[in-house]
């Protein structure tokens, strides 16, 4: 049995440190992507893209960080719909959502997957 290769390129972003509990901050990945990276209460980091799709605004890393219910949330600070932090399915309209990137924290660095 062969172990499963990681083939995606991971992209050092921000010092785990610079995301404070239940606060977002977005980060620009290479290509120009707008990646909104939310750390919530339990230590878990996030990031999903930072565009609300409801405004157009590139916005949601400086949306309102909560629980909805057992479900880590953002609302957006546009017109306050909330976003799955870990899906980024929209929970007040289902037919809409954004986009969830790969991220993971290596010697206290954030990392976000590309490509």
């Amino acid at each position: 049995m062969t172990a499963a290769v990681d083939e995606r390129v991971w992209v050092r972003v921000c010092g785990y440190a610079a995301l404070e509990p239940e606060n977002g901050v977005a980060v620009l990945l290479p290509d120009g992507t707008q990646v909104a990276l939310f750390r919530t209460s339990d230590d878990t980091v996030h990031a999903l893209s930072n565009l609300d799709p409801f405004s157009g605004a590139m916005v949601l890393a400086r949306g309102i960080v909560g629980d909805r219910h057992g479900v880590p949330m953002v609302a957006s600070p546009m017109h306050k719909q909330a976003f799955d932090l870990r899906t980024g399915r929209c929970l007040d309209d289902d037919r809409t959502g954004v986009p969830t990137y790969p991220v993971r924290v290596v010697d206290g660095v954030v990392e976000v997957a590309v490509g």
